[in-house]
């Protein structure tokens, strides 16, 4: 059982106010257990949100980050940056994941939480546009929310009232992702499980106001434990 002793020293009314999913921070505590992060590294946080990934590991690591995402304005994120004392730690950059303006080899990690899942899905995106960007014996680290395991015989019935077709497209177990993975020549896979943060991270998810959430809550009841899961797998750069 984790205890979150990092995430959980944060304000959680400013947690909840900047989630866009379960919560990010509680799922990058637990991956960053099987990482090894130094001071002065840089990390490309891919898919950052509203960038309570990237202040996490500024200020857990003292690492710079490149807070990198498409949905949320860079000027959005400098402002919460700033608002946290870290704007010589994270660098807010706006961009499309198939479109990264950054040079091979320029990060020591890539680490993409519960983003990944809406480009990565495709076959060659991770040794096509992820994996280059980081030095060789660099780190990789997703994770994404997903299922126990792949729904052969279609969408189960009760999740049938919630269920989108973007939903078919990007929700896969965790076998599903590491063979998807083992497909590139760029990564030798380190680890992949399922996270234990899942239950505390949806509920802390599912009390944040706004309506994806709210929509969240009757989804969440009707799957009941027996389905989804969060994935994440963990890679080094060859």
């Amino acid at each position: 059982m984790m205890t979150f002793t990092k995430s959980n020293r944060y304000d959680f009314d400013f947690v909840k106010e900047n989630m866009m999913g379960p919560n990010a921070m509680k799922v990058l505590e637990e991956v960053s257990e099987s990482l090894k992060l130094e001071k002065g590294m840089r990390i490309l946080d891919l898919g950052c949100g509203r960038g309570l990934t990237s202040i996490f590991l500024a200020k857990e690591y003292d690492v710079t980050v490149f807070a990198t995402d498409l949905w949320i304005s860079a000027t959005d994120n400098y402002e919460r940056i700033k608002s946290m004392g870290l704007e010589d730690k994270i660098i807010p950059i706006h961009a499309e994941a198939h479109d990264l303006p950054f040079a091979n080899e320029f990060f020591d990690a890539a680490i993409s939480i519960d983003a990944y899942h809406y480009f990565g899905v495709e076959k060659d995106y991770l040794t096509k546009y992820f994996a280059p960007l980081v030095k060789k014996g660099g780190q990789i680290a997703v994770a994404v929310p997903g299922l126990k395991q792949e729904f052969t015989n279609g969408v189960p019935a009760e999740l049938v009232p919630y269920w989108c077709d973007d939903m078919t497209l990007t929700l896969h177990s965790g076998d599903w992702w590491c063979n998807l993975w083992k497909n590139s020549d760029l990564v030798s896979i380190k680890e992949y499980k399922e996270l234990n943060c899942l239950k505390e991270s949806w509920q802390d998810w599912l009390l944040c106001d706004n309506e994806y959430a709210r929509r969240d809550i009757g989804m969440m009841e009707a799957e009941g434990g027996n389905y989804f899961n969060l994935v994440s797998i963990i890679a080094t750069k060859l």
